[in-house]
């Protein structure tokens, strides 16, 4: 049988995770407990909850996870946005951090569908 690590979307989101810690890192010192905690909970929420919800014995609480996990999404992005607005985030380091996160809303949106719960 097949586990969430065999989902590209639990994959993607992993790396997306990598690449946050790296980024966050150079946020100021006195964002510690602020920004870069939240971004960083929220980035982790994603493929934690892709995971949770593999592990479960329905496709409907699966679903559930995965909604879950476009919402830990949409969290990451209004961070990042606040901290490209901050100054704490590059543009182009920015768009790619997007980029990344749209394709894995995209990912777990196909894969809600492809789930079909009815």
């Amino acid at each position: 049988m097949k586990t969430h690590k065999d989902l590209n979307v639990w994959i993607k989101a992993v790396e997306l995770v990598t690449l946050i810690y790296k980024e966050t890192n150079s946020f100021p010192s006195s964002e510690i407990y602020g920004l870069t905690s939240q971004i960083r909970r929220s980035a982790v929420s994603i493929p934690s909850n892709i995971a949770e919800g593999a592990g479960r014995n329905s496709k409907k609480e699966f679903s559930r996870f995965l909604s879950i996990s476009i919402g830990s999404a949409s969290e990451l992005e209004t961070q990042l946005i606040i901290s490209r607005n901050l100054g704490f985030i590059e543009d182009p380091t920015f768009e790619n951090i997007i980029t990344e996160l749209e394709d894995i809303r995209k990912m777990t949106s196909g894969l809600i569908k492809s789930i079909d719960i009815k």
